[in-house]
Formats: C-alpha cells, sequence, structure tokens
C-alpha cells in the first residue's frame, strides 16, 4: 500500500531539514563532540547517584538496583527518542514570539514537521546511546522468553510515543499562552524523572496521577511488571501491563487533535 503523500511530504520535509542542521553541526567538529560527550557524561551522573545511593540500602521500594536499572533505561529512552525527534516544539513560544512560525506557515512542508526538525540537534543521541548501555546492562539480569521480549520491544516503542504526545500536547499551550516551557518540562523531563524509579516508593495518588490522567506509567511501570515477574503493589489489573500500545495510540489520536485545534486558532503574532 503507498504511503499518503501528506505523511511522506512530512517524513521527507522532516529529515530534509534535520540533515541541514546535522550538516550545520558538523562544520564545527571539535564542539559537536564536547557537547554529545558532554551530554553522555551529565546524564550518565543520574545513573551514578542511583547506584552510589544502593550502597546504602539493598532495595527501592522492594525492587534491586538492575530492576531499577531497567526502569531508568526504558523511560529514559522513551524519553531521549522523544527529546531528540520533537523535543524542539518546546521552543514554539519563541518561535511565535518572533514571528519564525508565521514563516514556516507558508513553506510546502507540514507545520509540525518544520517545527520539531527546526535545531535538529544530533548529539542528543548521547543520551539514547546512555539509556539504550543501562537497559542493555539491567536486560543481563531478566530472565527473558519470548512473550517477554516482544513487551519490551513494544514498550520502548509505546512509550516514545507517549512522550511524543506531551512534547506536542503541553507544547501547544503556548498557542494562547506567552511562555510555557516550564509547565511542559514538569511532565517531560520531570515525569521521566518520577518513572526511573519504582512507584512503589510513591503515594497511591501519585500513581493514579500517572495512570489516569498523565499515562507516562505506560512508558515504562506497567509492561516492567511483567518482564520483571513482580505483582503490582497497588493491586491494579494485570491487563493493564499490556496496555502501553493502547495508551500510545490514545495519546498520539489526541495530540493530533490538540495541534490542530492549536494552529486552527492560531492568530499570527500581529507583527
Amino acid at each position: 500500500m503507498a504511503e499518503p503523500a501528506p505523511l511522506r511530504g512530512a517524513w521527507t520535509g522532516y529529515w530534509q531539514i534535520a540533515a541541514m542542521w546535522v550538516h550545520a553541526s558538523m562544520a564545527y567538529p571539535l564542539s559537536f563532540w564536547l557537547l554529545t560527550l558532554g551530554g553522555f557524561v551529565i546524564g550518565g551522573l543520574d545513573f551514578v547517584g542511583i547506584w552510589i545511593l544502593f550502597h546504602s540500602i539493598d532495595a527501592m521500594g522492594g525492587f534491586s538496583l538492575t530492576e531499577v536499572g531497567f526502569l531508568y533505561g526504558a523511560t529514559g529512552l522513551g524519553l531521549a527518542l522523544a527529546d531528540m525527534y520533537v523535543g524542539r516544539i518546546e521552543r514554539l513560544g519563541q518561535m511565535i514570539r518572533m514571528g519564525t512560525l508565521d514563516t514556516m506557515m507558508v513553506k510546502p512542508i507540514p507545520l509540525l514537521a518544520q517545527v520539531c526538525s527546526n535545531e535538529f540537534a544530533l548529539r542528543r543521541l548521547a543520551r539514547v546511546f546512555l539509556c539504550v548501555l543501562v537497559f542493555a546492562w539491567a536486560s543481563l539480569y531478566v530472565d527473558w522468553t519470548a512473550l517477554r521480549v516482544v513487551v519490551a520491544a513494544v514498550m520502548i516503542v509505546s512509550g516514545a510515543l507517549i512522550f511524543f504526545s506531551v512534547f506536542i500536547m503541553l507544547a501547544c499551550i503556548q498557542f494562547w499562552t506567552a511562555d510555557a516551557v516550564e509547565v511542559a518540562n514538569a511532565f517531560t523531563y520531570g515525569g521521566n524523572t518520577v518513572t526511573q524509579y519504582p512507584l512503589a516508593i510513591f503515594p497511591s495518588e501519585v500513581v493514579k496521577g500517572l495512570t489516569f490522567l498523565m499515562p507516562l506509567a505506560f512508558v515504562n511501570w506497567y509492561p516492567a511488571l511483567f518482564i520483571l515477574d513482580r505483582e503490582d503493589p497497588f493491586g491494579f489489573p494485570e491487563w493493564f501491563q499490556f496496555l502501553s500500545p493502547v495508551v500510545a495510540v490514545v495519546m498520539v489520536t489526541l495530540t493530533t487533535f490538540v495541534w490542530r485545534f492549536g494552529v486552527r486558532h492560531y492568530r499570527s503574532t500581529g507583527s
């Protein structure tokens, strides 16, 4: 079946713009590699902190270091992929104030593709690579079965799509506000920080909020319970552990409507 023309155009336009920015960043290779290495080191300090913590405790919420590493790698990989591909949308408010968005709207490339690929930073692969390393290390301690492998693969894809959606939906607030970057960051980067730990250490109200309001628990927590063969400490149904792809589809669909609504009601800068 042929790919729909609008979707094909969006992908093509996205990668053309991204390639342009990658080429520009490579004009200063030393700067690129220093920034990439710095991102890897700074990101790695997060997990080093967790590793040091486990020198004082045997378990966190009943989860071992390798199990926490599994959670850390899964949610971190989902966020890192989303941040690399659509993270620039958090600057939507700045684009509106500077009139950049108006310029993009007259170009023959879908607006969302332009916004997300603007100033594409290949150095963010450092975070992806870091999370892959942690996830791979933690996976060595998992008792894998064919079904768990499938659930793990779906978890990574679904987690990235959920974070994609959160990035875009919260950025759309900036169509009506001067700036809402910090609000968005509280749910994207802040959500990643929360979900890299076992949710068993948080009150049930937090877990319910991450399940039914901003469903970041489906990024890694519920599928990880199945993969790690752990019981849900909050007593939610076992079929929640397989809902990540459903949640991802719902979030992407909702994001599509929110983005279109925001663009449709956008009234330019007035300049």
